[in-house]
């Protein structure tokens, strides 16, 4: 950590700096300048979590040099991790395809989109039963018997379901039914439901909150972790944008900085990154030619019939010709891997 003077800071101001980090157990080091007076400090920057060192008079800024996410870090963590979710791995060079319809709207469409998304190579079966949606009047799941669909229709083609849970009301009900729980964008700076999640002891996907930084979506993550739970996936989902063009700004950039940042594995969600059928293909190839971990899309057999986000729903056989041309990029990667430095 290094602590910036303002210019002509008091001596005793200083002396009181120097003390109130000293109190705390740790070293200084000052460094006097012409015009300017910096402090190193020495040592564990956690013991000085409770002092606001900003607040002090003559302080200009605080730099520390840990990240606030310290179990996510790479530099705390510097394998890969990989989350298993049933038989499918996700991380450490596997490539995940998580795919089904937006929304579970009976059994019968949610057996035709499972058995289609398994037959296309997707090993992951995605589904929602409760759906946060923007005006009351839209469909918003089935809840309860969503879930019982959810796990039956899981049972019947073996693929294991990723569902989402919206609130700490329903995490142990979604818990009991799925494989996985995702945390929707909207609710991934809900700490109390962050933390429900990691006592869960189960998989746990985090979606990127939709103006949320990179740091913000990290320190998210630590909430699962520091409850207990190693096993968090990381999903890209598109940030807000001023252009009405697409749904929402697919940040791909990221994927590479949080792979340098971070051990988590990534997946990438380019449904709602474009919001346009037309451009998932496309985008869920660069997902992975960026080093994405595996890819989160929205299938289903009557795309016009759909009751959510039937505009980025792609068909079945789209899937069926995507999912070579993915795992061919991922092999080009696996023969000239990208050094993480």
């Amino acid at each position: 950590m290094f602590i910036l003077l303002r210019p002509g800071c008091a001596l005793k101001d200083r002396a009181r700096i120097l003390r109130a980090i000293e109190e705390a157990g740790l070293a200084v080091q000052v460094s006097e300048g012409h015009h300017r007076i910096v402090i190193g400090v020495v040592g564990e920057e956690d013991l000085l979590r409770g002092v606001a060192l900003e607040t002090f008079p003559g302080v200009e800024s605080v730099i520390r040099l840990r990240p606030p996410y310290r179990l996510a870090a790479r530099e705390t963590h510097p394998d890969e991790s990989v989350v298993a979710v049933g038989p499918t791995r996700i991380g450490g060079g596997n490539l995940a395809i998580l795919a089904g319809p937006c929304a579970v709207e009976e059994e019968e469409q949610f057996l035709a989109a499972a058995q289609a998304v398994k037959a296309a190579g997707a090993n992951l079966l995605r589904g929602g039963a409760y759906k946060p949606r923007t005006s009351p009047y839209d469909f918003r799941g089935l809840g309860a018997p969503g879930l019982a669909i959810l796990r039956s229709v899981s049972r019947e083609v073996g693929l294991p379901v990723v569902t989402e849970a919206m609130d700490t009301r329903h995490l142990d009900q979604v818990a009991q039914h799925a494989d996985m729980i995702q945390i929707g964008t909207r609710n991934m700076q809900n700490y109390p439901l962050l933390e429900a999640a990691g006592r869960a002891r189960m998989p746990v996907l985090l979606k990127r909150g939709r103006a949320c930084t990179v740091s913000e979506w990290l320190c998210a993550a630590e909430y699962v972790l520091d409850a207990g739970n190693p096993s968090v996936v990381l999903c890209e989902r598109g940030l807000v944008s001023f252009d009405p063009a697409v749904r929402n700004h697919l940040d791909l950039s990221c994927v590479p900085l949080v792979k340098r940042l971070s051990h988590l594995p990534i997946v990438v969600d380019p449904s709602h990154g474009t919001g346009r059928r037309d451009l998932v293909p496309a985008m869920a190839r660069a997902a992975v030619a960026a080093g994405a971990d595996g890819v989160m899309l929205e299938v289903h057999p009557r795309p016009e019939q759909a009751l959510s986000d039937a505009q980025q729903a792609i068909l079945p056989e789209e899937l069926e010709a995507l999912v070579p041309e993915l795992r061919a990029i991922q092999e080009i990667l696996r023969r000239h891997p990208v050094r993480i430095a």
